[in-house]
């Protein structure tokens, strides 16, 4: 975050431009737009206002395509859900990821209100480089740890996806701290592909793609 600051004060803000503002995610911008008022940069807060706007994804614009939907009707803790997909997590607080044993498949934690849609295509940011201070959790070990559960579903082909319903804190990643979390629905784990985009990792699924509980990726085997 210190990094943010001192870029703003060398005089650097006008390298946020529209086109770079808009490849952030809505959490990125909110965290944006925080720093440039804080650090009176008026310019860049109302442009990062007015894309949040125009996107639909501002604080009070329509909810995220996973939170549109029907509430689920129950929600578990994060930990009972991933023990519900075989997966036994090292360090629950942190974790928002793990692999199976028995088939070596991928399950990651995806918070619901983050999930984007376009042309009847969900993705969502897995991950995304620590560039100038802009996320500082990617290098945390929880972050990290992050990177090679993409890594690894990259290879595999595929991975498994909880939803993670709860209420964000302004200027911080749901995986770093959120204000509540809720829990996840258990009836509901999305199967998603791994895209790998300039550094960043997605998760890409559409609607054929989405599974009940009782369902399981056919991973690929090793020969």
């Amino acid at each position: 975050m210190a990094q943010m600051q001192d870029l703003f004060k060398r005089g650097r803000a006008g390298e946020w431009t529209r086109e770079r503002i808009e490849r952030l995610p809505a959490q990125d911008i909110k965290q944006l737009r925080a720093n440039a008022e804080r650090l009176g940069e008026a310019e860049l807060a109302a442009l990062c206002g007015e894309l949040l706007k125009s996107t639909g994804r501002s604080k009070g614009a329509a909810r995220s395509v996973a939170a549109r939907g029907a509430k689920p009707r129950r929600l578990i803790a994060r930990v009972k859900a991933f023990e519900a997909r075989g997966v036994w997590l090292n360090d629950p607080n942190p974790g928002w990821g793990g692999v199976r044993k028995s088939d070596g498949g991928v399950v990651l934690a995806l918070w619901a209100d983050s999930v984007e849609s376009a042309n009847g295509t969900c993705s969502y940011l897995l991950w995304r480089p620590n560039v100038e201070g802009a996320r500082p959790w990617s290098d945390t070990p929880a972050g990290k740890e992050r990177l090679e559960h993409c890594r690894r579903a990259l290879q595999n082909g595929c991975a498994e996806g909880l939803l993670v319903y709860g209420q964000a804190l302004a200027g911080k990643l749901p995986e770093e701290k959120a204000y509540t979390v809720q829990g996840v629905d258990p009836e509901k784990v999305i199967v998603f592909t791994v895209e790998h985009r300039d550094g960043e990792y997605w998760a890409v699924w559409g609607k054929s793609t989405a599974s009940t509980s009782s369902g399981r990726a056919d991973w690929p085997r090793k020969k």
